[in-house]
């Protein structure tokens, strides 16, 4: 250091964390909830108001959207492209390049087969094999919300016949595809913002590290 320079503060020690045994992991847990009451009944969510105890810290009283879950599809052709698609999002009053994704409402339906009926809906597209990508909590701060991204491979085109009437936003969807490099340089750029692509596209590269090896297969264990 230079004389007469400045002197730099000097930098506190970081205590050690608390040890925990076992492999880290998110846990799922049941506490006591000791109310519960419906505050809107709404077409997709609910808003909820619980009252949850949280034995010696005490109770607190939390409201949230209760969701049904969703999954989403990163579909990768043999050229290593990923697909995009357009697509009108009223809340945040913006068109997001988003991959195929939508709702758990049909009663029962396998994951899996919620992925494909979404990609077959939103894309014209059926896959002859399927991995699980990425799980995720949309927003666990306010929302149940759970989402599983799968990794489609084997893409073929459906049938005219087979096709999908899209009806609101859907029928203005516009689809792209992208090299995954470039996708993630978008992602980086902070050029898309859509959670699933965001963390699809991501866990993909991240993935391919491994040549996908590490992949879990598609009926893999769901937290949810």
């Amino acid at each position: 250091m230079p004389d007469g320079g400045p002197v730099p503060d000097a930098v506190p020690s970081v205590p050690d964390a608390t040890p925990i045994e076992g492999p880290i992991a998110d846990e799922r847990v049941d506490l006591p909830v000791t109310d519960s009451r419906t505050i809107h009944a709404g077409y997709v969510f609910d808003i909820v108001a619980e009252t949850v105890d949280l034995g010696a810290a005490g109770t607190v009283h939390r409201e949230f959207m209760k969701h049904p879950g969703a999954v989403a599809v990163v579909a990768l052709d043999d050229a290593e492209r990923v697909l995009l698609l357009r697509q009108y999002r009223h809340p945040v009053r913006s068109y997001l390049w988003e991959v195929p994704a939508g709702l758990l409402d049909v009663a029962d339906e396998p994951l899996v087969d919620a992925a494909a009926r979404e990609l077959a809906e939103e894309a014209d597209l059926r896959a002859g094999r399927w991995d699980t990508l990425v799980d995720y909590y949309t927003s666990p701060g306010g929302s149940d919300e759970a989402l599983r991204i799968f990794l489609a491979r084997d893409l073929g085109e459906l049938p005219d016949g087979d096709r999908f009437t899209r009806e609101g936003e859907e029928a203005g969807i516009q689809l792209r595809w992208v090299p995954l490099a470039d996708a993630v340089a978008m992602v980086m750029a902070g050029d898309l913002h859509n959670p699933s692509a965001v963390a699809g596209l991501l866990a993909l590269q991240a993935a391919r590290a491994t040549g996908l090896s590490g992949l879990r297969p598609a009926d893999a264990p769901w937290v949810r």
